[in-house]
């Protein structure tokens, strides 16, 4: 070919391009995750949608778990956010309230899976009818214990506790057999891990922890102190690793497969990490107790998928949502990977019925309560709220704890009276 012609051509293909003949490359979407929750699973669901979609891939980025929400505030206000993002689901009504998300209603409106999606999940993307988001995972807590510790201590492995007495009691047996084992595990610095794992347990013993309006009472109810002197008395007891005062929610969710745990409260997502880190290892699962025996509770957390206002990407963040409920997603790699599905519909498949710690585990869905506040952070997830503040005293200071529960009840009122 002449030069002339090899211009000419070359003028020609860049009018095509211009013109919209040939569609550009398009960027990969950016996604933002907190770290210390359910990596795995994301990570699996990210790597599903890239293989499908090679043209508009998912680059997925963890925030560390206690810088997420100022993180994304901060992104949001200043223009720079990613395309999608999930998001601790208890902080959905904070920033659909604070205008902060993209309205996907008209979008998703027809979608039949929406019908059968988990009801806590899309209760906290909602906001004045208006939805905010779906499932990206579901998590709900229970009580983990290691039969084969159960039997070193001449426990019944078939017997968990079924209150906190009996947790007392079998802890105690279990720290007896010395070297690093430990009966229980209470985290010193992660105020998500404790209203996951800790919340419960007063929630079984009849009380409430977060304010239901601005002008409501928090921290109501005996089981609040009865919960707090028992996990001092836990501690106090040798019954919990040293180590655990500094744990920030990072390796929360490796602790319980380390082998060296009686008990831990932790969630469904511990089914499989536990297998992967101690595949011999065999453990039991039964709902978090209360004060006396047969009051149980749960969590029901884990995270939605959202889309920050300010968001170039709206459709294909909406186009991934679809997939996420879809009903091979919700088989080929929630339930394949043996984590809850997030599609109540969709529990009856092959990976769970060859599981039976899944349907063990499947049984917190009935008891579990998740908060519904605007200012969920301030009051309970911040590092520096009266929620953290209230149970590091408890555990780890001699203060009457009357005295305790009363700071922690003044900071919350006027928190939420803001």
């Amino acid at each position: 070919m002449s030069l002339p012609r090899l211009k000419t051509s070359l003028v020609g293909l860049a009018a095509l391009v211009l013109a919209g003949a040939f569609p550009a490359m398009a960027e990969d979407l950016q996604m933002w995750e907190r770290s210390g929750g359910n990596a795995g699973m994301v990570d699996a669901l990210v790597a599903a949608w890239n293989e499908k979609n090679p043209d508009r891939k998912i680059n997925l980025t963890y925030i560390p778990h206690t810088e997420m929400v100022p993180k994304i505030a901060q992104a949001i206000a200043s223009g720079e956010v990613p395309d999608l993002m999930g998001m601790d689901l208890i902080y959905g009504p904070q920033f659909e309230a604070a205008g902060q998300l993209v309205d996907i209603t008209d979008k998703v409106k027809d979608w039949p899976e929406l019908k059968t999606a988990s009801p806590g999940h899309m209760a906290v993307s909602t906001y004045e009818g208006k939805l905010y988001g779906v499932p990206l995972y579901a998590d709900v807590s229970a009580l983990f214990y290691n039969k084969d510790l159960f039997r070193k201590a001449g426990l019944d492995p078939e017997k968990p506790p079924t209150s906190l007495a009996e947790i007392r009691e079998y802890a105690d047996k279990i720290t007896a057999l010395g070297g690093d084992v430990k009966g229980y595990f209470l985290p010193g610095s992660c105020a998500g891990c404790n209203i996951f794992t800790v919340g419960p347990l007063m929630w079984a013993s009849g009380a409430t922890i977060e304010p239901e309006a601005a002008n409501g009472e928090p921290l109501n109810g005996d089981g609040v102190k009865e919960v707090l002197q028992w996990a001092r008395d836990m501690i106090k007891a040798g019954n919990v690793h040293e180590d655990a005062r500094a744990e920030t929610g990072e390796t929360f969710h490796l602790r319980f497969g380390s082998g060296k745990l009686g008990m831990m409260g932790t969630g469904n997502f511990n089914i499989t990490l536990a297998k992967e880190q101690n595949p011999t290892m065999d453990f039991g699962i039964a709902l978090l107790p209360g004060v006396k025996s047969g009051e149980v509770s749960s969590f029901a957390g884990g995270d939605i998928v959202t889309i920050p206002k300010g968001s170039k990407r709206v459709d294909d963040a909406v186009d991934f949502m679809k997939f996420l409920l879809s009903d091979e997603t919700q088989v080929e790699v929630y339930a394949k990977m043996l984590n809850m599905t997030t599609r109540g519909d969709m529990t009856d498949n092959k990976y769970f019925e060859a599981e039976p710690k899944v349907q063990q585990v499947a049984k917190a869905i009935a008891v579990a309560r998740t908060p519904y506040t605007l200012k969920f952070f301030e009051l309970i997830n911040s590092p520096q709220g009266p929620w953290l503040q209230m149970l590091q005293r408890a555990y780890y200071e001699d203060t009457d704890l009357d005295t305790i529960i009363a700071d922690a009840k003044a900071q919350m009122k006027a928190i939420a009276a803001e």
